[in-house]
């Protein structure tokens, strides 16, 4: 836990000096602490995938991070120093419940990180995927020996930034970081909103009630929590700035937006929002976008860069733009066992159940299934109905409507890809509460509410629970607590108890976990890790193995076509 706090005052220091540095350099005039941060985890998401086209995210990539930081800090000293006394002096404006409520709430972050993950895959791609990004940066076919591999998130290049390997082996709690600073962002919101009375606020304010949900993702680094998190800044800036339009907000707002799909491209309708405030200001702004223009194409080189190098496809996992023929390339049965896949686990179905129901049937079986997916699959469904009544009733302004019809359109994407309700909570959790504002609006409920949420919170970090009510997954029926012997170190990156065997198929040497493991885990096996089960299962299905490209790991791997006698 203590170790935590000393990185994460590093990691504040290098995103704030990093954001001052963007904004510099891009004139957005912000002037939000939190925001600042979120520019520099920004510019060192950017920097770091730039960096790792060439080679590893190590001790010589945190050698220039260093020195650039520097620099920034030297250079606007003053200015930087300027954006902590005002951090400062805002925290002790604070109204004193709602100060004493953020104090609590960090402490809990802080302890929820340093308990075992709860996330599954992080046992399965989120260790693996960082630990190759810090040992080898970008691996040309990476994906050939993990077809998980191929799902390397911006967000796991902004860990790998951050997790300081070549240091200490366990710190894996950049989503915890991130909620931090979304906490503080929409604390500080609510404290406005008890000033100027503005409902945008408020509803931006209630995020912290929904710790309960988000806590679950923190102690492992999931790009759902960033764009959770992220995604309500750019509803508060979209909502407030509509009317008011200017170059600097709808620049930052399509920071924000491309961040967002960068770390989670099926958060793809974000970009509609900054997409609809410039088509709204159009004679505004439609002289200004160099510099948005600028930074769209860098952030979506960089995507079709990291694809191509690890799959051999610009826009996996989809098999558009495809043509060029790499001999790291996954081959096309293999995306589209990965796609199918994905799609059946989002409608909870097998292939043969899927094939053999109509859409009516597999959307009531969507709805229907007995675990905690199909509460939330209601809830979306619903909400979709509901809330275009309140909008029309409470907040009939264009800018609602717009985010509506935004969250309408990200839902029929979903469902004809993996509705899974985690790529819809930011949607859920903001049209949720612009419903629950229309009732609640007075300082001493919010207030109460704010602290019976934190209670909760509380109970889920401090004592063991059982989830085997609402999930029938094992790795996810019991949730991770803190303990005590946490309180200085964290616990290791993966939760799961399992030995590691060395194998060899062909010129490949990896390491296995045990036959026990789950079919997808990883776990943290030294590289290259991959299940055995999974080899077993490629080959007797799909007739292919992983092999090296050469003798050196560096150089990557590509898919070899085997007889089952092999």
């Amino acid at each position: 836990m203590l170790l935590i706090i000393l990185s994460w005052i590093y990691i504040l220091i290098t995103t704030i000096h990093l954001g001052y540095g963007l904004d510099k350099c891009l004139s957005l005039n912000n002037k939000n602490f939190v925001i600042t941060s979120v520019l520099g985890l920004f510019s060192a998401t950017i920097l770091g995938s730039i960096w790792a086209i060439f080679g590893r995210i190590n001790i010589e990539f945190h050698v220039f991070l260093l020195a650039l930081n520097a620099f920034i800090f030297f250079r606007y000293k003053s200015n930087i120093l300027e954006i902590y006394k005002t951090f400062i002096f805002d925290f002790k404006e604070l109204n004193y419940s709602l100060k004493l409520y953020l104090v609590g709430i960090l402490v809990l972050i802080i302890a929820q990180c340093a308990a075992k993950p709860y996330v599954i895959d992080n046992e399965s791609y989120y260790i693996q995927t960082i630990k190759w990004i810090n040992e080898y940066g970008f691996v040309k076919g990476l994906a050939n020996l993990h077809i998980f591999f191929g799902q390397t998130s911006g967000w796991h290049i902004a860990q790998s930034v951050f997790n300081f390997s070549f240091l200490y082996p366990n710190f894996n709690d950049l989503s915890g970081f991130c909620l931090m600073l979304g906490t503080i962002f929409t604390i500080f919101k609510l404290n406005s909103y008890f000033e100027n009375g503005i409902k945008i606020y408020l509803i931006i304010g209630l995020l912290p009630i929904a710790n309960v949900l988000l806590f679950q993702f923190i102690s492992a680094p999931s790009p759902d929590l960033p764009v959770y998190v992220f995604s309500f800044m750019l509803f508060f800036y979209f909502v407030t700035y509509f009317n008011k339009p200017s170059q600097q907000k709808f620049n930052l707002l399509v920071i924000l937006a491309l961040f967002v799909v960068f770390i989670k491209p099926t958060a793809i309708a974000m970009l509609l929002i900054p997409l609809l405030f410039f088509i709204t200001n159009f004679k505004l702004l439609k002289s200004k976008l160099t510099t948005s223009l600028v930074i769209g194409v860098l952030v979506l080189a960089l995507f079709l860069i990291k694809n191509t190098i690890i799959t051999g496809y610009p826009l996996y996992p989809t098999q558009l733009f495809s043509n060029a023929n790499f001999d790291f390339k996954v081959p096309k049965v293999l995306i589209s066992f990965y796609f199918d896949e994905t799609k059946l686990y989002g409608f909870y179905s097998t292939r043969a159940e899927f094939q053999s129901m109509n859409q009516i049937q597999i959307f009531i079986k969507w709805l229907t299934i007995y675990n905690i997916n199909s509460i939330f699959n209601i809830l979306n469904v619903l909400l979709v109905f509901i809330s275009s009544y309140f909008i029309y009733k409470y907040y009939n302004h264009k800018k609602y409507w717009l985010l509506y019809f935004i969250m309408v359109f990200q839902f029929g994407l979903l469902l004809i890809t993996s509705p899974q309700f985690r790529f819809f909570i930011h949607f859920l959790l903001f049209f949720s509460f612009l419903i629950l504002v229309c009732f609640l609006n007075s300082k001493r409920p919010i207030i109460i509410l704010l602290y019976v949420s934190s209670l909760m919170v509380a109970l889920l970090v401090l004592i063991p629970l059982n989830y085997s009510a609402i999930t029938t997954n094992k790795l996810l029926s019991e949730n991770s607590h803190f303990s005590i012997s946490e309180i200085v170190y964290p616990h290791p990156n993966s939760k799961l108890k399992t030995h590691f065997y060395k194998h060899k198929i062909g010129n490949l040497e990896y390491i296995s976990p045990d036959k026990n493991s789950y079919f997808w885990t990883n776990g943290s096996g030294k590289l290259p890790c991959v299940n055995l089960q999974q080899i077993n299962y490629f080959i007797v299905n799909y007739h292919y193995i992983p092999q090296m490209r050469t003798k050196d790991l560096k150089d990557g791997f590509y898919s070899k076509k085997v007889s089952t006698n092999e």
